[in-house]
């Protein structure tokens, strides 16, 4: 296949990561274990920060 061919292939698996990514970010839960605690990203705050830098409107 041609490089323009694959071109989209890339981009789908590309869209596919960072769709998973986002996921696993806003849908994580605070875990802890071993003594640790890891608190789950908040939500509210997060889309406000994206606000503020004009990643999302």
């Amino acid at each position: 296949m041609t490089n323009d061919a694959m071109s989209p292939l890339f981009l789908a698996a590309v869209e596919a990561t960072e769709e998973a990514v986002y996921n696993s970010m806003f849908k994580a839960t605070t875990v802890t274990g071993n003594g640790h605690k890891v608190e789950a990203l908040p939500i509210e705050k997060t889309v406000e920060i994206l606000r503020e830098h004009r990643v999302i409107k």
